[in-house]
């Protein structure tokens, strides 16, 4: 049997359709682009022409966030021409959801035939030279948070039992950000991102080790829904806005008003850069 917490993946099957159902009663146009709104991030949805919100408190089975800076909307839209749908605000682990609620928002933007995926987050440098307010393009990342959404029983019908993760972070879809960060005028680093489950954050002696591991930058999501959109054959592409140094690195306490502070001070120019990928993702359908 699964564990508790982890739903067996028919059951998974049929929530998707029940929340995919509860869209496409209201006659909405089918996205091909996704985009997941990070901590600090969710204005860049109030930005789409055309603009539909659907509460996630309209959807069933879709857990709503109780951590500022999500406000809990799937919104769809169009940008540049091209029909997309924005996560507006994320739930997480470590609020107490089972890791099939935590994925469930992506999984559901897969079944409206969404291929590409762009994701983004706050996250804390490990890197002493970085500065708040620096965007990473993930490269790759290292799941420590003890958890997979693809645990207990595989329905192949959703993906493999077995999934390749040499390329999670599909290699157009970073072209496709680098050419954007150009376009858009936007510096851009690259790195790992180590996921940890939070929602303390980190002592100095875990960010020597994830240092030690190879990794650049450090958050509490993403991990889990990238494993389940590659899971059912979505490409993804991730961005890190670092809103602080970590702990040993930083010369102060952190805390997530100002993740928050920095990531709205970068939402335009942030925007700006998802703009522009949005742009060249149409051509990657």
């Amino acid at each position: 049997m699964p564990p508790l917490s982890q739903p067996p993946v028919s059951s998974v099957a049929a929530r998707l359709d029940d929340s995919v159902f509860a869209i496409q009663k209201r006659g909405l146009p089918p996205p091909r682009v996704g985009i997941v709104l990070g901590s600090g991030l969710g204005a860049f949805a109030d930005s789409l022409e055309d603009g539909v919100k659907v509460p996630y408190r309209d959807l069933p089975h879709m857990a709503l966030p109780d951590v500022s800076g999500h406000d809990g909307n799937l919104c769809f839209g169009v940008v540049d021409g091209i029909r997309v749908v924005c996560m507006q605000g994320r739930v997480h682990l470590y609020e107490g959801h089972p890791i099939a609620k935590v994925v469930h928002g992506v999984r559901v933007m897969a079944r409206l035939g969404v291929s590409v995926v762009l994701i983004t987050n706050a996250a804390g440098a490990l890197q002493p030279t970085w500065a708040a307010g620096d965007i990473m393009m993930i490269t790759d990342h290292i799941n420590l948070t003890g958890m997979s959404p693809l645990v207990g029983f595989n329905d192949n019908s959703l993906g493999p039992r077995f999934l390749d993760m040499t390329d999670a972070y599909d290699p157009q879809v970073q072209d496709a950000l680098r050419a954007a960060s150009r376009e858009a005028g936007v510096a851009l680093r690259e790195g790992v991102y180590a996921g940890v489950l939070g929602p303390s954050y980190e002592t100095p002696a875990e960010i020597r080790m994830l240092v030690a591991l190879g990794a650049q930058a450090v958050g509490m999501s993403t991990v889990a829904e990238v494993i389940a959109l590659r899971h059912m054959g979505v490409r993804v592409g991730a961005l890190s806005c670092i809103t602080n140094l970590a702990a040993g690195i930083a010369a102060r306490a952190l805390s997530h008003e100002e993740v928050e502070t920095t990531a709205a001070a970068r939402a335009g120019e942030i925007g700006a850069l998802m703009r522009h990928w949005v742009a060249r993702a149409g051509a990657l359908m």
